[in-house]
């Protein structure tokens, strides 16, 4: 029982002629009066929710990354930890995951406590004042004890976090979902044996949010399809498709671009059709202009899964200079660019372009790897994205840019592979070993570069070829040549170009020769010379000769190593 106090009237008498006490129950502790003409108001305590972690599901291919956060997680791990990645790669299941396995090897004695936190929603993100209501009411604090602003509810949050720390033990706190530093500040608890997990789309740090990030990338070819598998069977452990058609289902996970929503989606489209075979779902999903409306999925009571609709989320948040540069990424046709390269997309100094670089990176639009390098990544499913957003004014001209960078950078290159002078002021390269280390980081945006240019910019994809013929055999990148050359060879013959014609047909014939096509090649080399002849063009057509002696003689030794090894009893030469 409390004190008995005095109501203001003698000896505590009310006006009534009764007597008027108090009593408080802390924690766990209930009140009990009972007599004769005594009436009481109040209550037991309120109720708590301190084991309100949703269900652990299912978890393939993250066994590294849910290592580190149990680590994050232990007595000595980090206070705040976020676990970051791009739109649909699946941070909610490895954090709860690693919350259940840390709380199974008895790591939080106190409790968990759960917020959804709903970052991206379009129809409004959670605020910290409700966060905190939310996170109070839990912890057993009434309505009517809620204080009114956001201030005192965040530090009764830290008093009533502290004192079940002396009383419990440590608490895990997950957030889910939040899009900024200052949707988790207030929900940092002050006593150190407690953690704080959240999930966010963005890497966030700031000054006074100290966080330890762990990021997830997309899964390995293997447990991709392990994810589809293991959902068919839950659905219906005799379905045969999986392992009927091993080959398909990695062609869906490879077109998902090893995303889990993704993944998940497709999952879902074979469940509801168990007759559909994989084959023909990866058929669907191998035209890239159909791709991301074929990965959405609605279920019985209208929920719907999309993966544009994921991505929607994130590019509304960027700002409109972040999001002219998002955009601008999708014109390099290769799987990653340059600091360089998007400083020319976008006509900006470098390191104004990093900083916007970086902005995409922190919303994980896109990757910077390997850290520190100045490449960045952008995920296949992402890029598609990105060039199916309207187009604005001026991408064109971005495009252009883009050409003119690669092929006077490229020609540059080609000089000193050569050992001719250079022609661009000032010399772009320092030495043959700077000019190569270059070329090999562009080699797949150089490739993909040549027919992109081939309907708009012919003349561009033409030069672009001549300046890499040299890099790519010397690099034994023959089957690239033989790639850009077979474009350019339509190209010459679009602008009935005959001299160009030729002096393609030879490199191509080359290319052809170092794959052992030796007939095709020898047809190659035969077009050119005739090509040659019919233009009076008595240097080209020697040139042109002495390709074609080459090729024969690879020919012939190359039937003389065959007929040197061939089986007992095989045929004679």
């Amino acid at each position: 029982m409390g004190e008995r106090y005095g109501s203001g009237e003698p000896d505590g008498q009310d006006p009534y002629g009764g007597v008027r006490q108090w009593a408080h129950a802390s924690d766990h502790g209930q009140v009990h009066q009972a007599g004769r003409d005594q009436h009481f108001w109040g209550s037991g305590p309120a109720p708590q929710a301190t084991a309100s972690l949703p269900s652990d599901r299912p978890l393939t291919g993250r066994k590294e990354r849910t290592d580190t956060l149990l680590a994050a997680l232990a007595p000595d791990g980090a206070g705040t930890t976020v676990v970051t990645g791009l739109p649909g790669v699946g941070k909610t299941v490895p954090a709860l995951h690693a919350a259940h396995r840390a709380v199974e090897r008895g790591r939080f004695p106190g409790g968990t406590l759960y917020v959804h936190l709903r970052g991206y929603d379009p129809v409004g993100a959670v605020g910290p004042e409700q966060a905190l209501e939310s996170l109070l009411r839990a912890l057993g604090v009434r309505d009517k004890d809620l204080p009114p602003t956001v201030e005192e509810q965040a530090g009764l949050y830290r008093s009533e976090l502290n004192r079940r720390a002396e009383r419990h033990g440590a608490v895990l706190i997950v957030a889910d979902d939040a899009s900024s530093p200052g949707r988790l500040r207030h929900l940092v608890p002050a006593h150190p044996a407690h953690r704080l997990l959240a999930t966010s789309r963005d890497a966030l740090t700031a000054p006074d949010f100290p966080a330890r990030l762990v990021s997830l990338d997309e899964l390995d070819t293997e447990s991709a399809t392990e994810l589809i598998a293991v959902a068919l069977a839950r659905v219906s452990p005799g379905d045969p498709r999986a392992g009927e058609e091993a080959g398909a289902l990695e062609r869906v996970a490879e077109y998902c671009g090893r995303l889990p929503l993704a993944l998940t989606i497709a999952a879902a489209l074979l469940t509801d059709d168990p007759g559909l075979p994989i084959t023909a779902l990866a058929d669907d999903l191998a035209d890239a202009r159909t791709r991301l409306k074929r990965l959405q999925h609605e279920d019985g009571d209208g929920r719907s899964l999309a993966v544009r609709a994921a991505f929607d989320l994130s590019y509304r948040r960027l700002k409109p200079q972040e999001a002219r540069l998002f955009r601008l990424l999708s014109l390099n046709p290769g799987p990653d660019l340059s600091t360089e390269v998007a400083a020319a997309l976008g006509d900006r100094e470098e390191r104004e372009t990093r900083t916007g670089l970086a902005t995409l990176a922190r919303a994980d639009l896109i990757n910077e790897q390997p850290p520190r390098s100045g490449r960045w990544r952008v995920h296949d499913l992402i890029r598609l994205y990105a060039a199916e957003l309207p187009e604005e004014e001026g991408e064109k001209a971005a495009l252009s840019r883009l050409l003119a960078y690669y092929t006077i950078v490229c020609d540059a290159a080609d000089d000193h592979l050569r050992a001719l002078p250079s022609q661009s002021v000032p010399d772009l390269f320092p030495d043959r070993t700077a000019a190569l280390t270059w070329l090999n980081a562009e080699r797949a945006n150089l490739i993909a570069m040549v027919p992109r240019a081939a309907a708009d910019h012919p003349r561009i994809a033409l030069r672009l070829t001549e300046a890499l013929n040299i890099y790519l055999h010397q690099g034994h990148h023959f089957h690239d040549a033989l790639s850009i050359n077979e474009h350019a060879l339509a190209v010459t013959r679009a602008l009935g170009d005959r001299r160009l014609e030729a002096t393609v047909l030879d490199a191509f014939g080359s290319a052809l020769c170092e794959v052992r096509r030796y007939d095709d090649a020898i047809r190659a080399h035969t077009q050119a010379i005739s090509i040659l002849d019919e233009l009076n063009d008595q240097y080209g057509k020697d040139q042109a000769q002495h390709t074609l002696d080459i090729t024969l003689a690879k020919m012939r030794r190359g039937w003389r190593r065959w007929f040197r090894r061939r089986p007992a009893g095989g045929p004679e030469a």
